[in-house]
């Protein structure tokens, strides 16, 4: 593998940029991840993975948001590093840990193509409905089904972390246009003190729902993992479906499981985009 060398895959349109940190002649600065994220001046993605050292298990990974930020758990990001893992030889098991800040998942390559890992199953770990762990300042013990006012509009925040923090708003219909514009607002409230991923929720059925999510960092994104076990968590605690269940969003569906013990278990498909090795005139 030569120095600099990169992965970029998607997970149902949520692409990440992967890079090994011990394959790299460069600090991955929070002015660079901006830079390699930005379609214009570097490569385009909504986020990094960073192969790192690991002390609690098989292998290390930060994950990087576009605005330079780090992220503690992203599910498309956890399954596009399987795929990285495997594919590139750093493993030749079906089944792996891999540590993040969020803690420790398993991943589990479910199907293979052209020796590829193509379907991937992460365990997410345990949904946690706290609001001082999640965290949401907030004086109850759970802030879940709160009503709160964002631009003349009310609407009813269920909170839970997955690893990361969540606040999923059940909608009758589903607009794009309102996610985008209330996004930001919901994400910076001064009830997150280290911001929020939001979803918007339809329930469609007792084991299919549709979603649209504004991500931490990002803005409106086609798909995520951590949001669709945050979405998975939160409409099982209010009895509004099955414990398996289909999340459709734009950019694709995610399989979800949610066991008696609130443990999240992921499956999606994963394809590579490209590979290549950043050039020494990029952050000239």
């Amino acid at each position: 593998m030569e120095m600099n060398f990169f992965v970029k895959s998607h997970g149902l349109g949520n692409e990440y940029i992967v890079l090994d940190q011990a394959a790299i002649d460069f600090e991955l600065s929070m002015q660079r991840i901006v830079q390699l994220c930005n379609i214009h001046i570097g490569i385009g993605s909504d986020g990094i993975l960073l192969k790192v050292p690991a002390g609690k298990a098989d292998f290390g990974l930060r994950i990087f948001n576009p605005d330079g930020s780090e992220a503690e758990k992203s599910g498309n990001g956890l399954r596009i590093f399987a795929k990285y893992l495997y594919d590139f030889g750093f493993t030749t098991n079906l089944e792996y840990t891999i540590e993040t800040l969020g803690g420790v998942v398993t991943a589990h390559v479910l199907e293979r193509i052209e020796e590829k890992a193509f379907m991937i199953k992460v365990d997410m770990g345990k949904a946690n409905f706290r609001a001082s762990e999640i965290p949401v300042t907030f004086s109850q013990e759970e802030c879940f089904d709160v009503p709160v006012t964002i631009d003349g509009t009310e609407f009813h925040f269920h909170c839970v972390s997955v690893g990361n923090p969540h606040c999923v708003i059940l909608r009758d219909q589903l607009d794009e246009a309102e996610i985008k514009r209330v996004g930001t607002f919901i994400e910076n409230h001064p009830m997150f003190p280290n911001r929020i991923n939001v979803q918007f929720v339809k329930v469609a059925s007792p084991d299919t729902v549709d979603a649209l999510i504004w991500e931490r960092g990002a803005g409106f994104t086609q798909a995520s993992g951590s949001s669709s076990s945050a979405i998975a968590a939160v409409l099982v605690k209010k009895g509004l479906t099955n414990r398996a269940l289909m999340v459709r969003m734009p950019g694709g569906n995610l399989k979800l499981e949610v066991d008696p013990d609130w443990n999240l278990f992921l499956t999606g498909e994963v394809r590579e985009i490209a590979t290549g090795v950043l050039s020494r005139e990029l952050f000239r």
